[in-house]
């Protein structure tokens, strides 16, 4: 019968080999998904895995996804490392997004080009804020920054939706929840003629960089993981277990704000209520599957994107529901978790006897 027998140490080659073993068992599983709703599999599969690169402008939309995807899990990879689990990136991205809108709003015809360094700056700026708020709470009084992070979410959400139905509404707009278009001015560039593509791309791959850089070649980097791996030998070394909370909070506070500022500033152009389009939760996937280092989450976070178009491709020509990419996005993480197993273990076979 087969068992699993702990490995004297973890697995380096498992370590990079459960992801893809993860994708292929959850390419199985959707595959059978498909054939029990009656869908054409292959079909299935093309959605999820061609549509989104066939093209040039295929795969400007896949980046256009990835953008905010891989910029909140760099910071969410800064938490985790550090033993900090902030689990409310998302309502970092939605206060990102409305302190970025409310810059916006004050552009008008005059307004010079400086306007867009300033929303992309309030973004980041409300981000931080937002993820302080967790920190103080965690640092004040001890409390748990799953918990609050996640019960910000909410809170994020209500204030995006009070000033889309109230004080910030288009009145123009033939009463629909949304504020006025933002003027063009405040727009991001976009890096390509006829794509939606932003500067907020290379934005990202710049803070994979810097990432690297400053987990694997600072000093503060390494302290912030020694404290996540051995809070004890953080202590004993000096390193600041304070410090680390409020830097790895206000890292990912930060870019999830940023990644706000972009899509409202960028694709969206305006605020609306559906701005919350669960980037900060999928981060939380990518973060893993790109085994909390720079260049892995680069790569999950397309595949994370693909998962997000296939969605859309699957309900628009398969007549499926748009929650199929959210069963993807589950079963990713299921098998992840699953063959991580692998990682401390191996699987033998052993007679009865």
């Amino acid at each position: 019968m087969l068992k699993l027998e702990a490995r004297p140490q973890s697995s380096r080659a498992w370590t990079y080999l459960s992801p893809v073993l993860a994708l292929a068992i959850t390419v199985v599983i959707g595959v059978l998904l498909f054939s029990l709703l009656g869908k054409d599999p292959l079909r299935g599969l093309q959605a999820f895995f061609w549509e989104p690169i066939k093209s040039g402008y295929a795969l400007g939309e896949l980046a256009v996804k990835a953008t905010p995807l891989l910029l909140v899990a760099l910071g969410l990879a800064v938490c985790f490392r550090s033993n900090v689990w902030n689990i409310g990136a998302e309502g970092q991205f939605v206060i990102g997004a409305i302190s970025a809108g409310g810059m916006a709003l004050l552009a008008d015809k005059g307004t010079g080009g400086w306007i867009v360094g300033a929303v992309l700056l309030a973004g980041v700026a409300g981000g931080m804020a937002w993820a302080a708020i967790v920190a103080f709470l965690r640092d004040r009084f001890n409390a748990n920054e799953i918990l609050v992070s996640l019960m910000l979410v909410y809170v994020a959400t209500l204030l995006l939706g009070y000033l889309v139905y109230g004080p910030w509404k288009d009145p123009m707009g033939y009463n629909f929840p949304q504020t006025r278009v933002f003027e063009r001015v405040t727009q991001v560039p976009k890096l390509f003629a006829g794509s939606r593509v932003t500067i907020g791309l290379p934005l990202a791959l710049a803070g994979v960089a810097l990432l690297w850089l400053f987990l694997f070649r600072t000093r503060a980097g390494f302290a912030l993981q020694v404290g996540g791996l051995a809070p004890a030998a953080a202590r004993y070394a000096g390193f600041s277990s304070r410090r680390a909370l409020w830097t790895a909070l206000l890292i990912s506070g930060g870019t999830a704000g940023l990644a706000g500022a972009l899509e409202v500033a960028g694709p969206i152009g305006q605020l609306t209520p559906y701005v919350p389009a669960g980037y900060g939760f999928a981060a939380i996937i990518v973060a893993f599957v790109g085994r909390l280092h720079p260049v892995g989450m680069v790569l999950s976070a397309i595949l994370m994107s693909m998962f997000y178009i296939g969605g859309e491709l699957a309900q628009s020509r398969l007549g499926l529901p748009k929650s199929l990419t959210g069963v993807f996005q589950g079963l990713l993480l299921f098998t992840l978790l699953a063959c991580d197993t692998l990682i401390a273990y191996r699987v033998v076979w052993k007679r009865r006897t």
